[in-house]
């Protein structure tokens, strides 16, 4: 029987790997639901190729103008409040691949309708970790992180209590700036910023990896997934991104993850979940990269993200939203050259630090809707503070 399965950001990076890996074996899957936000041509090419009867496009000018193409044995939906008309049972698998704070709400509807769910999506796993936590323990539905750290250390409890890890590793890049003095942070143009070392990857999460703030939104994801204290969290510099956990456990055992610098594999694998089906080839053991992992602590000075993750409420709270909301915003700004690369992390402290925003440092959000109103909030704020 062929798995039934559902992407939803199918024409992003993540997205268009795992069509590419269920290409090789169509035989064995039906797609059932791809979605995208505006790239309506990728997601028809994508439709054709594996007959997909229901697509999601959440631009509604570009939903408007596909649905007039009217394109035979095609249902057209312009979100996902209709979801349960797609679904009558629960699929085999669900990617969420969709970038930004707008995979949150569609996670959370699709929850039920999936037996296992692949989560390649940050802000759903910062901000609504509790809302989806909930749904995931109400619906039975298994839960796959998709970032290679998260993954590859998801991976390797199969016989470890959680309670017994003492530390984990995660491993960062230094992204481009790595070597660059400090004082020369001020004379950092975007191009230079995209250019990630090891990495293909888009605009948002490649700033990210340049100011390293996507390290701050790895560690508390990593709070959340594994139930780990902060303190138990730590960060290393791996240039060659070839390493990407290591787990220390109270009995001495030291669990070291590494595989190529590639999204395919913690894709494969969350895809076939172990399953004796098929192997993806890879290149052999870089013997050469294992002899030199080199692995360095982070500068705190030329990225201060320690001064973030001290901020961080122990409990899960509202503030993360803050976080991630602020942060997304002056990426846009910045790419919109309205911003200097320095003023990310200004303005950031800014947000972070004021009396209004850590007053939601003890409110938990209840549903959906107090994301949203928290979002709205923090975007008026950055929008006085930058003009």
């Amino acid at each position: 029987m062929k798995k039934k399965i559902a992407i939803l950001g199918s024409t992003g990076t993540i997205g268009k790997n795992l069509i590419n890996i269920i290409k090789k074996d169509k035989s064995k899957f039906k797609i059932l639901l791809l979605s995208t936000n505006k790239n309506y041509k990728e997601l028809l090419k994508q439709q054709r190729l594996f007959k997909v009867k229901n697509i999601i496009i959440t631009d509604k000018k570009i939903f408007s103008f596909v649905k007039k193409l009217k394109i035979k044995n095609l249902k057209i939906f312009n979100n996902f409040d209709n979801i349960n008309k797609i679904f009558k049972y629960k699929i085999d698998y669900t990617m969420n691949a969709i970038s930004g704070l707008d995979g949150l709400e569609p996670t959370l509807k699709i929850i039920k309708f999936s037996k296992s769910i692949a989560i390649a999506n940050k802000e759903s796993l910062i901000c609504g970790w509790n809302l989806i936590k909930n749904e995931f323990d109400l619906h039975n539905t298994q839960f796959i992180p998709v970032d290679s750290e998260h993954f590859s250390i998801w991976y390797s409890l199969d016989n470890f209590k959680k309670n017994n890890i003492e530390k984990i590793y995660l491993t960062a890049s230094g992204g481009p700036f790595l070597n660059l003095p400090k004082n020369k942070f001020s004379k950092i143009t975007i191009k230079d910023s995209l250019r990630h070392p090891n990495w293909q990857m888009g605009s948002k999460i490649s700033i990210d990896s340049a100011t390293m703030i996507n390290k701050v939104f790895e560690i508390i994801e990593a709070k959340n997934i594994f139930k780990i204290p902060y303190n138990k969290l730590s960060i290393k510099i791996h240039r060659d991104s070839y390493l990407h956990a290591i787990i220390k456990f109270s009995n001495g055992m030291i669990n070291i993850i590494a595989h190529d610098t590639t999204m395919k594999i913690p894709i494969f694998n969350s895809l076939y979940c172990n399953e004796n089906i098929k192997q993806l080839k890879t290149s052999d053991i870089n013997f050469n990269k294992l002899n030199n992992l080199n692995l360095k602590s982070v500068d705190y000075k030329k990225f201060p993200i320690d001064k973030i993750l001290n901020l961080m409420p122990k409990k899960f709270s509202l503030f993360e939203t803050i976080l991630v909301v602020a942060n997304d915003e002056l990426v846009n700004l910045y790419l919109k050259k309205k911003i200097t690369f320095v003023d990310i992390y200004n303005y950031l402290f800014k947000i972070l630090l004021s009396k209004e925003m850590k007053s939601y440092k003890n409110i938990v959000p209840v549903n959906f809707s107090d994301i949203v109103n928290v979002k709205n909030i923090v975007l008026n704020k950055i929008n006085k503070l930058v003009r």
